[in-house]
């Protein structure tokens, strides 16, 4: 005998089926869709009691029962207010163009956006939000054409028209990894490296480039095992070349940077606000603190070293900027005072030798390292900046207050990575295929830019945004005909 059951599906909705069982035990289900409130969940109920009527085949309406006023059955409803509002998305941000009117990537990103699951259980996201999607099949068939590298250029080549990126634009680099959920990975792309997630599992390389305010502009997916600092060019190049961009401006962290990796990119004749490591006490802090014996830096004193280029080599003169701030000064003292008491304790024999910079070995001899310690109470507050611009993007003069507040729109491009691995659910993957693995980013990638434009007209998550908006059904009622 049929029956009517509900289960809870992985965004919290309770989705309602009728279970049809057959010979042998084998289970034919049926899902009518998912709820968000107890309203829907009955009115779901009530159609999976009609349906599984005897009879059902005639629409009885009631009509000679019922009151004249009562109002009608729901037969059907629709997430209108979501799936119009992400669909309006789609096409400002220009991908309805970019990917020619492709029915199947429309309905892969929205799904996304609306309930990130595999691509199977998208139909069924789909359906519970009553879009027309297309079959399996079709979905399989039409993933190799959004794996293509022209696919990911003309979707990218929609977000840079968004943007409006012009010469000289700012533009921030950052990088990220997403895990398998495999324990093999294979030679040359799903690789073990180091993992941002900690994770043991073959990953993969993501970088993406963003706009100052975080707007997506590419990704790229690159090998497990590559070190971050090989990933920056290849990215800024393949864009550039992409959109004819004759300069970019680009805004990265220390981490992404190596001294070799600066010298590609200066001679590349790229614009780039950097931050740096301090190694040592700069010349123009040291030469401060003996004009002003026993005083402390100002809180936001900003020092500036200028870095003329060499002679003979054809680069830009650059510009060093020191910033002191007595906040970070005190959460880095409070981190060595830690370090230097745990030194002190392992040289005191109270607790093992662990890996601490403080603690200075010599044969069998351990001592805490004052001279380093020293060092690092010296340069506790501050942080370096380097640029190469000669002129800020709108022509005025480059200023320290212009190169440091584009270095601290970074947190904008951690956001866009925390929004794809989180609300859109990047990772794990779990395809083998490298086709499916670059469709798979191509799909997050363009639900990115759609969530991210619709955060910013909103003030809302994503997550947020498409669970309220979700609630609001437009139903349909029978009417009689005279």
């Amino acid at each position: 005998m049929p029956y009517v059951r509900t289960v809870k599906t992985a965004s919290g909705a309770r989705a309602v089926q009728i279970v049809r069982s057959s010979r042998r035990g084998s289970r034919d289900i049926e899902h009518l869709g998912s709820a968000r409130d107890e309203a829907e969940l009955e009115m779901l109920k009530a159609a999976a009691r009609e349906r599984m009527a005897p009879g059902r085949g005639a629409f009885d309406l009631r009509l000679e029962t019922a009151a004249p006023d009562a109002p009608l059955p729901i037969t059907s409803s629709r997430m209108g207010h979501l799936t119009d509002t992400l669909e309006h998305g789609y096409r400002v941000l220009g991908f309805e163009d970019a990917a020619g009117g492709d029915d199947v990537f429309r309905q892969l990103v929205l799904a996304r956006i609306i309930e990130p699951t595999s691509k199977l259980d998208s139909l069924r996201v789909l359906e519970d939000a009553a879009i027309a999607a297309a079959s399996y099949r079709t979905l399989k068939r039409r993933l190799p054409l959004h794996a293509q590298r022209s696919w990911l250029e003309r979707i990218s080549e929609a977000c840079a028209a968004h943007a409006a990126l012009g010469p000289a634009s700012l533009a921030l680099y950052d990088v990220s990894t997403l895990y398998f959920e495999t324990d093999t990975g294979d030679d040359g792309f799903r690789e073990c490296g180091f993992s941002k997630e900690r994770r043991p599992e073959p990953q993969i390389t993501l970088g993406l480039l963003t706009g100052r305010d975080g707007f997506p502009l590419m990704v790229a997916a690159l090998e497990g095992n590559k070190a971050e600092t090989k990933t920056m060019l290849p990215v800024i190049e393949a864009f550039m070349a992409a959109h004819y961009l004759p300069d970019v401006t680009i805004v990265a962290d220390a981490g992404m940077v190596s001294e070799a990796n600066q010298k590609a990119i200066e001679a590349a004749g790229l614009s780039f606000i950097l931050g740096m490591n301090i190694p040592e006490v700069p010349y123009q802090v040291a030469q401060w603190r003996r004009e002003h014996p026993g005083e402390a830096l100002p809180h936001g004193h900003i020092l500036t070293q200028p870095w003329p280029a060499a002679s003979s080599a054809n680069l830009r003169d650059q510009v060093i900027y020191y910033q002191y701030k007595a906040d970070r000064s005190r959460r880095t003292l409070r981190g060595i005072d830690e370090q230097v008491a745990k030194a002190a304790a392992a040289v005191a024999g109270l607790t093992p030798v662990k890996h601490n910079r403080f603690i200075k070995l010599d044969g069998t001899a351990k001592n805490v390292n004052r001279e380093l310690e020293g060092k690092a109470r010296a340069l506790a507050g501050l942080k370096g900046y380097i640029t190469n611009l000669q002129t800020c993007p709108d022509g005025t003069a480059v200023t320290a207050d212009f190169v440091i507040g584009a270095y601290h729109q970074l947190w904008n491009i951690e956001k866009s990575f925390r929004m794809a691995k989180s609300d859109l659910r990047a990772r794990p993957i779990y395809h083998r295929a490298r086709d499916s693995i670059e469709a798979h980013l191509t799909i997050v990638f363009a639900a990115l830019a759609v969530s991210w434009w619709i955060e910013a007209r909103t003030g809302w998550s994503i997550k947020n945004s498409a669970g309220r908006a979700g609630r609001y059904r437009h139903g349909r009622r029978w009417h009689a005909i005279s």
